[in-house]
């Protein structure tokens, strides 16, 4: 019998209790029985009353439980970085649920519904390419967006890399490897992240006076497990032939390339030098070993979980910015 945004008073009927003792119940507050207790719960749970605080409302302590949402966990950088966070708060004795939403949006906002019926203490989310709202979850509860930019920006932390920095230092050395026609590689739906490495690698052409041409230092690959990224790729170098040094915003991407161009008569370095972003491991193990942007995760999860656990415990405002300054190049074969 679920039927949602019944009215405390409907509530108090069905479970033939006062509109007083629902409210008690709800608040946990004293002046009822267990059995009491029992029978308002039973009829919340059955008809699925929604309110904004009753995940809240109804703990009798925390749950020591914290949900991480995460866009793709085949994605060696995050499945890297959810280990990271788990071990943390492990340590913490937090136990974490861990939601894989396959870039899904429906597939995110079922799992937001679930993480507030199992009553989580905190929310991670990392990356996305939309702005995370909390849907029908209170705006202050517990929460830190890593790479994907909260709809309310002003009342979330939110934690980065620099990854404006990685993508300038990324385009400069293609540059002071004597690349003359670049372009960068992303998919169409891009995260606040890769906005950031698109801005990077436009500034560094500007301060090498390289004018930026969507047309020339742009290639789009469909996200999509596709055959047609060799027809993509193929068309792009028929209109830019001569693309010397590519940036892909990340390695994922560039391991594509790293497959496709010698397919189509471009082999690495030689013809075309190429660097990634997020240092896989499948960068060391491809051949050539591939050059790439590696970013703190162990840094990264350190401080969200301290920022979390900061806000779960009372001990600071769920507001600020935080964008961590440490990328490294890691140079290989792919940029000689």
């Amino acid at each position: 019998m679920k039927k949602k945004n019944l009215s405390i008073k409907e509530i108090a009927k069905l479970s033939n209790v006062s509109v007083a003792t629902v409210s008690r119940v709800i608040n946990n507050r004293s002046g009822f029985s267990a059995e009491t207790r029992e029978k308002v719960l039973k009829v919340i749970n059955e008809t699925g009353y929604e309110a904004n605080n009753i995940a809240k409302s109804l703990r009798m302590s925390r749950s020591h439980s914290i949900g991480i949402i995460v866009p793709d966990i085949g994605n060696f950088f995050f499945a890297d970085i959810v280990q990271k966070i788990e071990e943390l708060l492990f340590e913490r004795s937090y136990a974490t649920i861990i939601c894989n939403t396959a870039r899904s949006s429906s597939k995110e906002k079922a799992y937001l519904k679930m993480l507030e019926s199992k009553m989580i203490d905190g929310l991670i989310v990392i990356s996305g390419a939309e702005q995370f709202e909390l849907g029908n979850i209170n705006s202050d509860f517990p929460l830190i967006c890593i790479d994907r930019m909260p709809k309310n920006p002003e009342s979330t932390i939110f934690i980065s890399s620099n990854h404006y920095q990685g993508a300038f230092e990324a385009t400069e050395l293609l540059l002071s490897k004597n690349c003359k026609n670049l372009c960068i590689a992303l998919h169409r739906k891009t995260s606040s992240a890769s906005r950031e490495r698109l801005k990077g690698f436009k500034d560094a052409l500007k301060k090498n006076s390289i004018q930026y041409n969507e047309k020339n230092n742009f290639l789009y690959l469909p996200a999509e497990k596709t055959d047609n990224k060799v027809s993509v790729i193929k068309k792009y170098l028929k209109s830019n032939p001569d693309i010397d040094g590519i940036f892909a915003v990340n390695d994922n991407i560039a391991l594509v390339l790293l497959d496709i161009l010698p397919q189509l008569g471009k082999n690495i370095p030689e013809d075309i030098k190429l660097i990634g972003f997020d240092n896989t491991s499948g960068a060391y193990y491809c051949k050539p070993k591939l050059s790439s942007v590696k970013q703190n995760t162990s840094k990264l999860a350190q401080r969200t979980v301290d920022s979390l656990l900061d806000i779960i415990n009372g001990k600071r405002e769920q507001v600020d910015k935080y964008q961590l300054e440490s990328v490294q190049l890691v140079l290989r074969e792919s940029t000689d």
